[in-house]
């Protein structure tokens, strides 16, 4: 078998072009893309070149992450069957190309048991998936009635206080840009110099800004907590009296696990995540290159997904 993927030939240079696949083995199941998400964080990193030493690095790679389709062949036994919809968190499926993180092609070889069966209805949000399991893990001890700040109003930014919500808080998002202020209405979305309180529990940052790390302290309340759920390419570093004297507490959240797609995909299920109104372009993936350039490069895109159901 072979696919149509997009590799990563070098920073800034993108190919769209058919590679061999990987034979399935034993517990593999293969999946027809229908459709594939693009992130602004950690693929722009990689389109940059500027992604920080990660496993698995180097160049020339498929990325995304973010992707759904079809299954075409299940093995014996598999929680999936053939013809049902899934959700696909990348594929390592390229021989000698790499996969980071691989789901950027219009089939995937990849191991049965790291498919999410998704409902069809969801067609193409169901690539947000894996960002608003991201967002689950980030907001993992958020009770009801609390009152977070959300730092980054983009798609993650989004998602997070969307999850906030589900969970009964009342979040606040900041964003300095103010074409991207608008909301759900569901929570408030201000800069953060209209923003006065200086009491937050927990602070939920979400803008890769490296450099934010003192602003945000300043706003704690004792004991509070700083969530670091973007991506930081530079270092990060903070003024440590300040800190100190509120007894800062600082997590780092982690990529999501299995058990925050399940309890997404509950959330998305009973009535109380909503996916809607986040994805503002799409390109078929024929047009790869222009819709990477416009991901990133477009303050209006909040997600690019690109379809590949016309892929030859």
């Amino acid at each position: 078998m072979d696919a149509l993927a997009v590799i990563l030939e070098q920073p800034e240079k993108l190919a769209l072009r058919r590679l061999p696949l990987t034979d399935a083995v034993a517990g593999d199941a293969v999946v027809d893309v229908a459709w594939s998400g693009i992130s602004t964080g950690t693929e722009r990193l990689l389109w940059s070149g500027r992604m920080p030493n990660f496993p698995g690095m180097g160049y020339p790679l498929v990325p995304g992450y973010e992707t759904v389709g079809q299954v075409a062949e299940a093995p014996a036994g598999a929680s999936v069957r053939a013809g049902q919809w899934v959700f696909v968190p990348g594929a390592r499926c390229f021989g000698t190309v790499r996969g980071l993180f691989g789901g950027a092609a219009s089939r995937l070889v990849t191991p049965a048991d790291k498919l999410l069966p998704v409902d069809g209805a969801l067609g193409e949000r169901a690539c947000l998936l894996a960002l608003a399991a991201t967002a689950h893990r980030a907001a993992r001890g958020i009770a009801e009635g609390e009152r977070p700040l959300v730092v980054g109003h983009g798609v993650l930014g989004r998602l997070l206080a969307r999850v906030a919500v589900a969970m009964g808080a009342e979040p606040t998002v900041w964003e300095t840009d103010e074409t991207r202020r608008d909301t759900d209405g569901t929570y408030a979305c201000l800069s953060p110099e209209a923003d006065f309180r200086r009491d937050y529990g927990r602070i939920l940052d979400v803008s890769g800004d490296s450099a934010g790390l003192d602003g945000l302290v300043a706003r704690l309340a004792p004991g509070g907590e700083i969530v670091l759920a973007g991506f930081y390419e530079a270092p990060l570093s903070f003024a440590f009296p300040p800190a100190f004297m509120r007894e800062a507490r600082l997590r780092i959240s982690a990529e999501f696990r299995p058990d925050d797609l399940a309890a997404v995909t509950c959330l998305i299920e009973g009535g109380r995540l909503s996916l809607d109104g986040l994805i503002t372009h799409r390109a078929p993936a024929a047009r790869a290159e222009e819709a990477y350039r416009t991901a990133f490069a477009d303050p209006a895109c909040l997600k690019m997904v690109l379809d590949w159901r016309d892929a030859a």
